[in-house]
């Protein structure tokens, strides 16, 4: 299904809220193609948030509006002054969860039109309703007209009964009502709500593999998230309690040595595999309280990498085991791309296919932007680049935009519009 982008000229803003780092893109929309050009970047560590919820609202807040902040007065020139009123944000992939669905639409002979679609999805959302869910996505997967099915694009085509195979993210509206609560306590308004997952592949992968079948891993700080893609959409996502931040604990530890000192020993001397020289190889491990380092702590590098890669070694298996469950683990082709800031430790792709017993390749941001420095073009900025990206394209899978545009008259267009209300 071809999106249409937001038109050129208008300005976007993506707020990536993660376990340990908070980041934020303004961006204008310079072509038709939807290519984009950033004005402001904002990012620092994350205060107040643990394996993907609030646990601190007011120390949360004061994060994100400071991140906001650097972000506006690095693009005030550019913006003329005019504050910034309306962020898309993301969704940890621990509070979503999907749900597949079969709408049928009567036809009746006639050309299917855009309000055929919308009434099919809107009548999926009314199925979903439930007082602590709150709705996120709604994708259209595929659809079938009067028995034809892996049809991409109906509009135009004629038919008695089209059936639309729906894939629906819900999230836990608690957690989403925290974050709210953040945003519009820094003045924001919230545009739109995109899986963290959802937002990396739309960063990271190729037409291709979209299209081909392909799984995205995003290993954050404290969540790794997954997004199933197949057909050109998301087809399922889900997430496991596990990321970076768990690493660096049990490097902390296992060698008794500050969260501070296990992140850089992390950063500068980890790998996922072991190598034959890392016995031989010696580092410095900075015990805890001995700020003079009086007697240096030496450990072979091997002790290091033995710590790491059994944590490592367990989020990919059980994010093997959820893809197993949900019944897409051999389903979706061979391709898997690792981004995020934790896939960025050497020997994680080797140990990725491995694991998975898939083709791995670390992935980046790919999506058209100028103005992107070089420090935040990495896998770290995949989920806040490719918030931009859904913003810009998709839309037309956001709830409350499908039951805005249905036409009136139809039993549907009566349906609560929830989420405008909630939001």
């Amino acid at each position: 299904m071809k999106h249409k982008p937001k038109p050129k000229g208008s300005v976007l803003a993506a707020l990536d809220i993660g376990s340990s780092k908070i980041a934020c893109f303004i961006a204008r929309v310079v072509d038709d193609e939807g290519h984009f050009e950033i004005l402001g970047i904002g990012h620092q560590a994350a205060v107040g948030i643990k394996n993907g919820a609030v646990v601190d609202l007011a120390a949360a807040e004061s994060s994100i509006r400071r991140t906001v902040h650097a972000a506006e007065n690095m693009a005030a020139a550019s913006m003329k002054g005019f504050p910034l009123r309306e962020v898309v944000i993301n969704v940890s992939g621990v509070h979503a969860r999907s749900h597949r669905f079969d709408v049928d639409v009567q036809v009746m002979g006639h050309e299917v039109t855009d309000n055929d679609v919308r009434r099919a999805l809107a009548k999926a959302q009314d199925q979903t309703l439930k007082e602590d869910r709150e709705l996120i996505h709604t994708i259209p997967a595929g659809y079938t007209i009067d028995g034809h099915n892996s049809i991409r694009e109906p509009r135009g085509m004629y038919g008695q009964a089209m059936e639309v195979d729906i894939h629906l993210v819900t999230g836990d509206r608690g957690a989403l009502r925290n974050v709210a609560t953040c945003i519009e306590r820094s003045h924001l308004d919230i545009a739109a709500l995109c899986v963290d997952s959802y937002a990396a592949g739309l960063a990271s992968l190729v037409e291709d593999e979209m299209d081909l079948g392909c799984t995205v891993i995003d290993m954050g700080g404290g969540v790794s998230s997954v997004a199933v893609f197949q057909g050109g959409s998301m087809i399922f996502c889900d997430a496991v309690p596990v990321g970076g931040q768990h690493v660096t604990s049990d490097i902390a530890r296992g060698l008794t040595t500050s969260i501070a000192d296990a992140e850089r020993l992390k950063t500068l001397y980890g790998s996922a595999m072991a190598a034959g020289t890392d016995e031989n190889e010696v580092i410095d491990v900075p015990q805890i309280g001995e700020n003079d380092h009086p007697h240096p702590h030496h450990v072979p590098r091997s002790l290091l990498v033995g710590i790491i890669q059994p944590r490592l070694e367990e989020i990919l298996e059980l994010i093997r085991a959820r893809l197993d469950d949900s019944g897409l683990g051999s389903a979706v082709g061979r391709r898997v791309v690792l981004t995020g800031g934790a896939s960025q430790i050497p020997g994680l792709r080797d140990l990725g296919q491995l694991v998975l017993d898939k083709q791995v390749r670390l992935g980046r941001p790919i999506i058209s932007m100028s103005g992107l420095a070089e420090a935040v073009s990495g896998p770290a900025f995949a989920t806040t680049a490719g918030l931009l990206s859904y913003i810009s394209t998709r839309t037309d899978e956001i709830p409350s935009e499908i039951m805005a545009q249905v036409e009136p008259g139809t039993m549907w267009a009566r349906t609560r519009h929830w989420l405008r209300e909630n939001w």
